[in-house]
């Protein structure tokens, strides 16, 4: 019988993603793809190391054992680089934590981002920008693990952060302010508080994660979600409408007015957060596990 994932939030990462691999990197892009090979086969018994995104994928895989929910509510799938003979190694520490992943695409060094649609994918994470960039061009949402010394909230809780416009919403409003400035983009987004923002690439993901809040009591749930952007009053009431619109819950809100967002997402415990902005990115990473989103007018 084939698998069916109707209403199961369906993640693909890379193995770079969920694992540490930059000494296996390294060798390939200094001695060439069979030392690669080399060094990944006489090692392929050691488990490797956790990445950035690795606490996050335990947090979302424990979702599947709690006893809210009657189906299965996520599922992993690995698409990597690798060969399955280079990629035996990943599969070996995915065993050695106990990550229910059984599902992979190992490319041999082709593009991965063609087997997102494939798996019907919902998202898509990797360390490599143009495997993102290709995924978001077709439609899914994607982003960009960047590397950070930092680990995933403390709490048992799954707690994820959304930047807003380009992320959560269409870039329409981020258009206005690229083009006319910040007085243009309040005065516009005044004037259509009542017209819901268009949805943004990762529109389906918090619809997604709220469909998962829906099987728990809202002080119980395991997950937490947060919405953390530049914009200040009066162009919140747009946002706030738009979601209303949505019939989406978002649990906590920062409207910063373009203060630095790397303490408040370390405040919230962001186990993840997506960003258009790369110069965001590169404060939040230092705060919290972080993913670049390069959608929208900025990343043109």
């Amino acid at each position: 019988m084939k698998p069916s994932f109707e209403n199961t939030l369906v993640i693909a990462i890379s193995s770079r993603a969920l694992f540490d691999l930059e000494a296996s990197h390294e060798v390939y892009e200094k001695r060439g793809l069979d030392a690669y090979a080399d060094y990944q086969i006489a090692r392929e018994a050691e488990p490797l190391e956790r990445g950035v995104a690795f606490a996050m994928v335990e947090k979302f895989l424990a979702l599947n054992d709690g006893g809210g929910g009657k189906h299965q509510m996520v599922e992993i799938v690995l698409i990597s680089r690798n060969s399955a003979d280079t990629g035996l190694r990943i599969f070996n520490s995915i065993q050695h934590y106990g990550l229910q992943i059984s599902r992979a695409a190992f490319t041999g060094g082709q593009p991965t981002s063609h087997y997102v649609k494939s798996f019907g994918a919902d998202l898509f994470l990797s360390a490599d920008p143009s495997d993102v960039r290709e995924a978001l061009d077709a439609g899914a949402a994607a982003a960009t693990i960047l590397p950070s010394q930092v680990g995933a909230g403390g709490s048992k809780q799954l707690k994820i952060a959304f930047d807003a416009d380009a992320v959560l919403f269409s870039d329409e409003a981020e258009k206005v302010f690229q083009e006319g400035g910040l007085q243009a983009f309040s005065d516009a987004e005044k004037t259509k508080a009542d017209s819901p923002l268009p949805g943004g690439p990762f529109k389906k993901v918090l619809a997604g994660l709220h469909a998962i809040q829906g099987n728990y009591d809202p002080q119980n749930s395991p997950v937490r979600t947060a919405l953390i952007t530049a914009r200040a009053a009066p162009a919140h009431e747009r946002v706030i409408k738009t979601l209303r619109a949505w019939d989406i819950r978002i649990d906590e809100s920062y409207f910063l007015g373009g203060m630095d967002k790397g303490e408040f997402l370390q405040a919230f415990g962001a186990d993840i957060f997506f960003d258009d902005q790369r110069g965001h990115c590169d404060s939040a990473r230092r705060h919290v596990p972080t993913g670049h989103v390069p959608h929208g007018v900025v990343n043109e």
